[in-house]
């Protein structure tokens, strides 16, 4: 799995490298100090995966991401990088593509475990501030009628996104479904295609701000 780090700061793009450089899968093929520089690296190496800092000179970590995930095709997974969890920051860097967010403070384990989800192309676990964050942008729409989307979802495939938005994978969506993986992955699938989300954090993003997901109510019975 071949990376880009994308920070400002040169000690913290070397703890990341010697992290992710110490797996056998894993490899930082280039660096960049700023968005702009991230857009460039990133079109030239074409990485699978991006760990984008959210606050850089220049252009920021969410133009940045719009820009690559507008500009390129076959474009890699975005994993924005923050202090805060609950920078507003970061749900806007969700909004624009990313497909995901780590905090600085993480543990090695945690950083590996987030590029290989990605690059799989499961979601990451989205913190209680950032499912307020999202569902706040849809409060004043929870009157009117539900989102188009919403009306073509079976049952099942309804649950499955609640249970993407908690974080599940495929393999523990089917398990909590009691249902085959391979019909986990067909519900996962189809739930992209209907609510036109390019990823699974789009989807979860599109869920809370239409109010079909609530915080506090997303896991599926």
């Amino acid at each position: 799995m071949r990376v880009v780090l994308a920070d400002d700061e040169r000690m913290v793009r070397t703890a990341l490298r010697v992290i992710l450089e110490a797996e056998p899968d894993l490899t930082v093929v280039g660096e960049a100090e700023t968005g702009a520089d991230a857009l460039s690296v990133v079109r030239e190496l074409r990485p699978d995966v991006v760990l984008m800092d959210v606050r850089m000179p220049q252009t920021d970590g969410i133009r940045a991401t719009e820009q690559i995930l507008a500009t390129m095709s076959g474009p890699p997974r975005i994993v924005v990088v923050t202090t805060f969890e609950n920078d507003s920051y970061v749900y806007e860097a969700l909004r624009a593509g990313a497909s995901g967010f780590l905090l600085k403070r993480a543990a090695a384990d945690e950083l590996i475990q987030a590029v290989r989800l990605v690059v799989r192309g499961d979601s990451l676990l989205f913190p209680a501030s950032v499912r307020e964050l999202a569902a706040g942008q849809g409060r004043g729409q929870r009157a009117a009628s539900p989102p188009p989307w919403a009306a073509r979802l079976t049952g099942r495939e309804a649950a499955a996104l609640r249970l993407m938005a908690s974080g599940l994978t495929n393999a523990e969506i089917a398990e909590r479904l009691e249902i085959g993986a391979a019909t986990a992955k067909s519900h996962v699938a189809a739930v992209l295609a209907k609510t036109g989300a390019r990823d699974r954090t789009q989807a979860v993003i599109a869920a809370y701000e239409s109010g079909f997901i609530r915080p506090g109510r997303e896991t599926a019975g």
